[in-house]
């Protein structure tokens, strides 16, 4: 688990812990969080009501892949938004973690920093990533991911 700023952590599948009073824990990763809570194997349909997220009081679980074409919507970036900021007026700790810690999670802690908290730039992906890059060195995001927040950056302002 790293440090990205106080109360804001970025991990990897070991890090993966449930929500309580203090920490809050986004799960950014259809294997095997969001399908363990969800309840499924391999596919989940696309008219299930959890298929792209599903919040369990501390703890929210999103159903993103990061293939190099982006398969993301953007109600899985306004879910996170929305709960990340809720949880901060609470004054939990945030962890975001996805299998690796090097796309998604990270990713989501940027957006974080920029639609939230305005710690680092939100004029465009481009800007928010050079100031998160100075911030968090391991920052390797996947070709799908950097493609959708490059076209979609200014889509997550109104979350």
């Amino acid at each position: 688990m790293i440090k990205i700023r106080e109360g804001l952590y970025v991990g990897n599948q070991h890090d993966c812990r449930n929500g309580d009073d203090d920490w809050a824990v986004v799960h950014a990763c259809k294997s095997p969080c969001h399908q363990t809570a969800v309840g499924y194997r391999k596919s989940l349909s696309k008219d299930h009501p959890n298929y792209l997220v599903l919040e369990q009081g501390a703890d929210l679980y999103l159903n993103l892949v990061d293939p190099p074409t982006p398969l993301f919507r953007a109600a899985s970036f306004t879910s996170f938004l929305r709960f990340a900021q809720a949880q901060m007026q609470a004054g939990r700790k945030l962890l975001i973690h996805c299998n690796q810690g090097e796309s998604r999670a990270p990713s989501l802690a940027m957006l974080f920093l920029a639609k939230i908290t305005g710690e680092i730039s939100n004029e465009s992906y481009a800007s928010a990533r050079t100031d998160f890059e100075t911030i968090f060195s391991g920052y390797l995001p996947g070709l799908g991911i950097q493609k959708y927040l490059s076209r979609h950056w200014s889509d997550l302002d109104n979350f």
